[in-house]
């Protein structure tokens, strides 16, 4: 299943801008900027991001751009276990 990561336009003072160019450049993810995300408590406070509907948060940018590519990691390690 391709990972499908959302960010929202309002978090881009957080540096996450520079997290979904990167995550851009890889033709096997579906990276999505929307005008809102509807977590606005969270959006105000740290960076973060939506994996497949699931919400991952950090400190950083640098720091959320790990988070989200272990989490496409286990995505995939799920994936795998399910063809078998």
């Amino acid at each position: 299943m391709r990972p499908i990561i959302e960010f929202c336009t309002n978090n881009m003072h957080f540096g996450t801008d520079e997290v979904m160019e990167k995550l851009e450049e890889n033709p096997d993810y579906d990276v999505i900027e929307y005008g809102c995300l509807s977590n606005c408590g969270q959006c105000a406070m740290m960076p973060f991001a939506m994996v497949n509907g699931e919400i991952i948060d950090a400190d950083s940018a640098d720091e959320l751009y790990e988070a989200i590519m272990a989490k496409i990691k286990e995505l995939e390690a799920w994936d795998s276990l399910e063809l078998d």
